[in-house]
């Protein structure tokens, strides 16, 4: 069996610590994270310091090492400026290919809000998105955005909506907008068919970031008569471009 660089040895302990704070506890001493790894404690101790020196952990009082949430900080700055610059360049790439609205929402309470949109001449389409919330119950980008959430957190971003009629086909109430999620994940991208208003159709794909997160939707919006007869064209486009972004972001699909 091949060693394990000093490298790995260091990244197997902070990943050791991380996956300890994810189950609620506190960090842990050296003697903790070695039984953890099955590990000599010496050369846990070792590798531990070592990522406390380069500023990957930190150490309390209790000899207890923790994650420097300092460093994740960064990563998330970093993420959230990929997101602006790369982002608009898939939303460049999608609207060329596509030559309708595209935009790049987040989730804010129980509504979306885009932050960048491609509105090529060609769409006709009128004014801006940009800052602007909407439902997330009516909305493809809702969907996306809340791809990765169980029943009971989708619950729990609409506990008092009231879920207003935009369109003859928007959700009557949470369970529907769930059998619609339910569908949309079986299908690879959401489609709101004049969910959010008459005559509009629309899709979108979750983007994730380098930790596996739902952290925007990129969407492709336009009149049904012109975008339904387009579907798989587009949805080839949404999915290509949305792979691209979350490369981007550091975001790579997990191993089977």
């Amino acid at each position: 069996m091949p060693k394990t660089s000093s490298m790995g040895r260091g990244i197997q302990a902070i990943l050791a610590v991380g996956t300890r704070n994810a189950q609620g506890l506190p960090g842990g001493t050296v003697a903790d994270i070695a039984a953890d790894l099955d590990k000599d404690r010496s050369q846990v101790s070792r590798s531990l310091r070592g990522a406390q020196l380069e500023g990957f952990l930190d150490r309390t009082d209790q000899r207890s090492y923790t994650l420097d949430w300092s460093l994740f900080t960064d990563a998330q700055l970093l993420t959230e400026q990929r997101l602006q610059a790369d982002g608009a360049t898939a939303l460049e790439g999608l609207a060329g290919e596509t030559a309708e609205g595209c935009f790049l929402g987040v989730l804010s309470g129980d509504s979306t809000v885009t932050i960048g949109e491609q509105v090529p001449a060609s769409s006709n389409m009128i004014g801006s998105w940009l800052g602007r919330p909407y439902p997330a119950y009516c909305s493809d980008a809702g969907q996306a955005l809340l791809w990765e959430a169980t029943d009971a957190e989708v619950r729990t971003v609409f506990p008092v909506a009231a879920f207003v009629r935009h369109g003859p086909n928007t959700p009557n109430d949470v369970e529907d907008f769930l059998a619609r999620l339910n569908d949309a994940r079986a299908r690879g991208y959401s489609i709101v068919d004049e969910e959010a208003e008459p005559g509009l159709y629309s899709m979108a794909v979750p983007i994730r970031d380098f930790k596996g997160d739902v952290v925007a939707a990129l969407q492709i919006v336009g009149p049904k008569t012109r975008l339904e007869p387009r579907t798989e064209h587009c949805a080839a486009a949404l999915t290509k471009w949305g792979t691209w972004l979350e490369s981007r972001l550091g975001y790579s699909l997990p191993q089977q």
